[in-house]
């Protein structure tokens, strides 16, 4: 009987070491998958950004390369051009952004302002605050007890001074626009004319001698042309924020207008 007890315990307990070590060794094997596969997507992460490295410098490679084909010299007139238009709309997009001020509030504080008769409150806050449309506001609040037709007038030719300033430059990126493409052009002739000259130096045409002269000519104006976009694509929402905050300054000066006659500021007549 003490030998059936202890070799049923003898078994137990092999049962249970072998058990354990059956899940001992199904968990390492688990771990050493869990790091083969952490070990594959490293792996895979660094490979992937190992190609992006490659492909960005695959197309810097490219960009340098076609720079150069296309004639270092006269593609430095395109480059120009380009940093020069950027410059300016990157000037007038954070002038116009930094105008643009929240004017539905601008207009609560200063007609609260003028309810408690306190005009030097009102001009305090304009003044304080900065873009056109306080401006505005400002300059109508100096003509208190004019009449109607003065303080409109003082507004009106204060709101033509204060477009120019928001038009200030783009006059110049216009130019850009317009002379971006006219590079690529003269490129595409120059590319001609080059190539006319490999034909008569080679006595002899074929592709072998056009193809340096028309890759000059396709690579300028392709060049040309993508500055012209990017240039078009800034002054059209700069264009879009002049045209916003001109229709803020005309919707402020007609508001001051009528508060200033609600609060009897200005007479309808002289």
């Amino acid at each position: 009987m003490r030998t059936f007890i202890t070799l049923s315990i003898l078994g137990l307990f092999s049962f249970l070491l072998f058990s354990s070590f059956q899940s001992q060794s199904t968990l390492f094997s688990d771990s050493v998958s869990s790091v083969a596969t952490v070990s594959d997507t490293l792996s895979a992460t660094m490979v992937t950004s190992v190609s992006d490295v490659e492909t960005a410098a695959d197309f810097h490679q490219i960009l340098k390369e076609k720079f150069i084909e296309g004639n270092a010299g006269f593609m430095s007139l395109v480059a120009i051009v380009l940093v020069l238009g950027l410059a300016l709309c990157i000037e007038r997009i954070i002038y116009l952004s930094l105008s643009d001020i929240d004017t539905e509030r601008l207009l609560t504080d200063v007609e609260k302002a003028l309810e408690n008769n306190d005009v030097e409150r009102a001009k305090t806050i304009c003044r304080e605050t900065r873009g056109p449309v306080a401006s505005i506001c400002y300059q109508g609040l100096m003509r208190v007890g004019k009449d109607a037709e003065t303080v409109e007038r003082s507004i009106v030719s204060y709101g033509t001074v204060q477009a120019g300033y928001l038009e200030k430059g783009c006059s110049w990126i216009t130019l850009f626009i317009t002379i971006a493409p006219s590079l690529g052009f003269l490129g595409t002739v120059i590319g001609m004319v080059m190539a006319f000259d490999d034909i008569e130096q080679a006595q002899d045409i074929s592709s072998a001698v056009v193809a340096g002269g028309m890759k000059v000519a396709l690579i300028t104006t392709i060049f040309g042309l993508i500055v012209a976009v990017v240039l078009q694509v800034f002054y059209n929402y700069i264009l879009s924020k002049i045209e916003s905050l001109t229709a803020q300054m005309e919707d402020a000066a007609i508001t001051l207008l009528d508060m200033m006659l609600k609060y009897d500021l200005c007479s309808r007549k002289n």
